[in-house]
């Protein structure tokens, strides 16, 4: 080989890395800001992404995915979410619920968000209307503040004469959904004579004390209240439950996965798969303030019979028939 194409030819070999890098760096960018850690998230980012690939778009190919993680740490939130708008992406998605949206919200009133929604968006002031959002939020709302009656009854057809049921809850949730869920809890109980022994859980610190307390005042089973912090300890939550025997219902199809007795809550795969759907929309031209905020009505209802075996628990045939998924 001559030397001039010799030389030629280790330019183009150089060349070759730089123009992939230069490929990757047009590829639009979903910027994807979580409260919760990296372990955690594997689930949820398994749902986003199967709803971006139903949409035209798969990571790595013609789009670009930056990831940032709080670790459960409230106050990393807005410096992660002002990092991710310096990459100027074309959408932002805003999981781990209203604090992950705030951060957001504070550094950027331009791009397109796209975020699960825990409660009411119009009374929290995030968008104009459901059907008309109007800025540049969208999403999909999976009500998880709502169903704390209805596990209540479920929970009361598995065991039928617990007194009292204890409910755990985090006496820091100072929003109105989350105060209604716990009132129409007690309504709910009041309305079949039902005793309660509330107990308050601000860390996970407490949670030991909150079970010996539950113990001694002879509570007969548990619901555990919907909130972010307690899914993010869901397996402390279950294997305290699990020591203490004490039959446990849940909000999220997780915690039943996880070895807890039963769970009742919106189906979040489906929710997060529709929220990558919308941001693959967004990335194609679509306006946030054009995408109606979903509604999540696929509610799930998980049984773990093995830990009701565990527990010298038979779930009621009727129960059995109704359930989404049994965990054998």
């Amino acid at each position: 080989m001559k030397r001039r194409e010799f030389i030629a030819g280790l330019g183009g070999a150089t060349a070759w890395p730089l123009v992939a890098r230069a490929q990757q760096q047009a590829l639009p960018v979903v910027g994807y800001l979580t409260l919760a850690s990296r372990e955690w998230s594997t689930i949820a980012e398994a749902a986003y992404l199967k709803g971006l690939r139903e949409a035209g778009y798969i990571a790595g190919q013609n789009v670009s995915i930056e990831y940032r993680y709080a670790d459960w740490q409230e106050d990393r939130l807005r410096g992660l979410a002002a990092d991710l708008v310096r990459r100027e992406p074309a959408v932002l998605m805003a999981a781990g619920g209203d604090a992950t949206l705030r951060a957001i919200k504070a550094v950027t009133t331009t791009i397109p968000i796209v975020c699960g929604f825990g409660d009411d968006p119009v009374k929290s002031g995030h968008v104009a209307a459901l059907n008309r959002p109007g800025g540049n939020i969208t999403g999909v709302v999976f009500f998880a503040r709502t169903l704390g009656g209805k596990r209540l009854e479920l929970l009361r057809e598995v065991v039928t004469n617990a007194k009292p049921i204890a409910v755990l809850f985090h006496p820091s949730d100072a929003d109105e959904e989350s105060r209604t869920d716990l009132n129409n809890v007690q309504f709910a109980a009041r309305a079949v004579s039902q005793d309660l022994f509330l107990v308050g859980a601000a860390g996970e610190h407490d949670f030991e004390v909150a079970f010996a307390s539950m113990a001694r005042a002879g509570a007969g089973a548990l619901l555990v209240m919907a909130d972010p912090f307690f899914s993010s300890k869901r397996q402390q939550l279950v294997n305290l439950a699990t020591r203490y025997a004490i039959p446990a219902i849940y909000e999220w199809r997780e915690f039943s996965e996880d070895g807890g007795l039963m769970s009742y809550g919106s189906s979040l795969a489906d929710a997060r798969r529709q929220l990558g759907i919308y941001a693959g929309k967004i990335l194609s031209g679509a306006k946030p303030a054009d995408l109606p905020v979903m509604q999540s009505v696929k509610v799930e209802l998980v049984l773990n019979l093995k830990t009701a075996k565990a527990l010298g628990i038979t779930f009621p045939l009727s129960l059995l028939g109704r359930a989404d998924e049994v965990i054998e």
